[in-house]
């Protein structure tokens, strides 16, 4: 969630509420422009993809944000062993992150 809080920062958006409770959906509901935006976080572990998404938890999200005219956007952290990405995860190691950016999600149909 750092990453992630750390780039709407920078882009300029403000925390309405964040979130970091397991199964709790959207981690971040910000303000820019005068519009709110509902974030969902994942940490995804290598080699899975870090932008793939469950579509139907999404859909769900942007169904109840669309009822505050929100917009909806996934945030995919890819997290790897900074030494070898085969390696699992420890607490010596640094982690290599892979994080593209958020991705809106929008009415499909």
């Amino acid at each position: 969630m750092d990453v992630v809080g750390k780039d709407l920062e920078a882009l300029g958006f403000e925390f309405m509420t964040v979130n970091s409770q397991l199964k709790k959906d959207p981690q971040f509901v910000c303000l820019k422009d005068k519009k709110l935006h509902f974030v969902v976080v994942r940490a995804v572990l290598y080699p899975n993809n870090p932008t793939a998404y469950d579509g139907v938890l999404m859909e769900k999200v942007r169904a109840h944000a669309e009822k505050f005219e929100a917009r909806t956007y996934y945030a995919g952290v890819g997290l790897a062993n900074g030494r070898d990405y085969n390696d699992p995860l420890d607490k010596t190691a640094a982690v290599a992150i892979n994080y593209q950016g958020l991705q809106e999600i929008t009415l499909h149909g």
